[in-house]
């Protein structure tokens, strides 16, 4: 049975509007005129400023809730390079409402305190690599607040032999609750020394103190000692993202479905009509990746990734995703080479191109391309093929 979330307001910690599609044009209250007389008077408003209603917008970037997933499955990927060997998706609950939660782990790098403030902050990247997938310092924001009012962050990582665990809060109902009108984004440091924890206070000891106070209002967790025990899975270095508060349809479910199956998350209004004509053709194309991917995470994330991983693993809901190649997948397969016609002092790029037909075939009436970059899909267009019509199905990708 699906959860109704209507009416959980997970103690007055949510928004009016939980629709990601209606909640930016959720207006809150304005900001008080002697609030802005204030920011003149100490200077405080020779900043340029970001308003919080800038975080819905820039989400919508992601018009499918995969596309926001994969952003956060790239971040782990490219922690390969650190030593990264899984990231894990999984479901979580907020013992303060006992709504669902999503939680994404790896066990890269890490954040030190500097790294987690640059991953927090808009439009920063310290990704110069060229094989790195992500490079805009965009994805993080977009992603977290396309699947949810909120998120949180627990990272730590070991620079120099400093270890140190981080902690930051990325809230968009905080922001309009208290009619912020700039983006403000609470953050914790600790600093382990001979086995202990010990806060790491860089501003003064107050704002320290109003940050924890702030955290623990506005997120899952109730006590300092809550917040520190999600470190306790984690190895010597790793990150972990709870994003809450998670988006609803109109009709007041959830857009993620956790329930329908334990091993996947599916997406709940995705239609699932084949368009098949007879029932064995409609069994085939049901059971096909290229049917399944449009709304089960496990389907979608095994051919996010052109080739499969050495020594990293995706595990979705306690369970390894199984990549799949597509062009392994091909029948009467032919490579051919692209070569763009360019002007004479522009680079030579050639594309490789795997042309066939699927496996199902004539059955599974399927046509379409996959394009990769960086060893990453960034488009898929499908056209399914019933009697006289056709439907064309385009799954987003993000272009690079």
């Amino acid at each position: 049975m699906p959860a109704v979330m209507a009416g959980v307001d997970g103690g007055g910690r949510s928004l009016d509007c939980r629709s990601f599609w209606k909640a930016g044009a959720s207006e809150g209250p304005s900001v008080p005129i002697r609030e802005f007389h204030d920011a003149l008077e100490t200077g405080d408003f020779d900043r340029a400023r970001v308003h919080p209603k800038f975080l819905h917008t820039n989400a919508t970037s992601h018009k499918w809730a995969f596309g926001a997933i994969s952003e956060l499955l790239d971040n782990a990927v490219d922690e390969i390079c650190n030593g990264a060997t899984f990231i894990k998706v999984d479901k979580s609950t907020n013992t303060k409402d006992n709504s669902p939660m999503l939680v994404f782990q790896d066990d890269g790098g890490g954040m030190d305190p500097e790294g987690v403030r640059q991953c927090m902050s808009l439009g920063f990247s310290t990704k110069k690599s060229k094989t790195t997938i992500g490079q805009y310092g965009n994805g993080f924001k977009t992603s977290t607040m396309r699947l949810g009012a909120d998120a949180i962050v627990f990272t730590r990582a070991i620079r120099e032999s400093k270890v140190t665990l981080s902690i930051g809060l990325l809230s968009y109902t905080f922001l309009r609750r208290t009619m912020k009108d700039d983006i403000v984004v609470p953050m914790l440091d600790f600093e382990v020394q001979d086995g202990q924890i010990a806060p790491l206070v860089y501003g003064s000891q107050g704002d320290w103190d109003s940050s924890l106070k702030i955290i623990l209002d506005w997120s899952p967790f109730s006590s300092k000692e809550e917040l520190l025990q999600q470190f306790e899975d984690m190895d010597s270095h790793g990150t972990k993202v709870v994003i809450y508060n998670l988006w609803m349809n109109d009709d007041g479910l959830l857009e993620l479905d956790f329930d329908d199956d334990d091993e996947d998350i599916l997406l709940r209004d995705q239609g699932q009509n084949s368009g098949a004509s007879t029932k064995i053709q409609k069994e085939i194309i049901q059971q096909h990746i290229s049917h399944r991917l449009r709304f089960s995470l496990r389907a979608y994330s095994s051919i996010l990734y052109l080739k499969k991983f050495e020594n990293f693993q995706i595990i979705l809901r306690g369970k390894p995703v199984e990549q799949i190649n597509i062009a392994n997948e091909l029948k009467f397969k032919k490579v051919v080479t692209y070569k763009p016609q360019v002007a004479h002092d522009s680079q030579v790029v050639s594309v490789k191109v795997d042309i066939g037909f699927a496996k199902e075939a004539p059955v599974l009436g399927i046509f379409g391309i996959n394009v990769y970059h960086k060893n990453r899909l960034i488009m898929k267009t499908l056209c399914s093929h019933s009697g006289r019509s056709f439907k064309k199905h385009l799954v987003e990708g993000e272009v690079l």
